[in-house]
């Protein structure tokens, strides 16, 4: 599967809840440098702020495996962030994505965060996607739909299953593939900098 530098900006809009995270290139990595103790150094360079556009995604800070990718929203409304993992098969190779974000749950029923998660086209939908954490019982979760860059699934947490993310040390995506639907491939997803990241999101909610 080829995975995508971005996700076209009239889909986001539409979710009910940020879907933007694709893989992104490190010009997208709207990072600050330092002067150059040295004065012959030679300076990187830094993306200029006010080039970006609404639209735009850019990487605003990283925590352990996880990255906060943000989407430039048109001013005074802030722009709306989520967390974002590459999850790479045992040869490296990009094979799926999974982006964390929180909600504001009107009540204990209700999801306390959600993920949306893009596996490849070949993905067994009738299958569809498991989810555990730290070896423990998989939870499956329906497919919502599959467009050009993948199959999507968009999962809710409570508070309790935030809260073992947070004590775990890593989940495992669980993938049945068209080709060998007697088969299953896991790809790890991990949680070092889990708590740190989703507190970065939640903090950016409340400003």
């Amino acid at each position: 599967m080829t995975l995508t530098k971005t996700l076209p900006f009239l889909l986001l809009m539409a979710m009910a809840t940020p879907v933007f995270a694709q893989t992104a290139t490190e010009g997208d990595a709207a990072t600050t440098t330092e002067p150059p103790a040295d004065p012959l150094a030679l300076a990187m360079g830094e993306e200029d702020a006010a080039d970006s556009k609404v639209g735009d995604i850019y990487v605003d800070g990283e925590f352990g495996d996880w990255e906060i990718r943000c989407i430039k929203s048109e001013p005074p409304a802030p722009d709306l962030c989520q967390m974002y993992q590459l999850l790479l098969a045992p040869n490296d190779s990009p094979v799926a994505e999974i982006n964390i974000f929180p909600l504001k749950a009107a009540s204990a029923d209700q999801p306390a965060a959600g993920a949306t998660v893009i596996t490849p086209l070949e993905s067994l939908l009738t299958q569809q996607l498991g989810l555990s954490v730290d070896g423990g019982k998989v939870r499956k979760y329906p497919y919502s739909w599959c467009s050009r860059i993948g199959c999507f699934s968009r999962m809710g947490f409570s508070q309790a299953e935030i809260d073992q993310f947070r004590r775990g040390n890593a989940a495992a995506l669980v993938i049945v593939p068209v080709a060998a639907p007697d088969q299953k491939v896991n790809l790890k997803v991990s949680l070092t900098g889990f708590t740190a990241a989703y507190a970065d999101v939640v903090e950016r909610q409340t400003q």
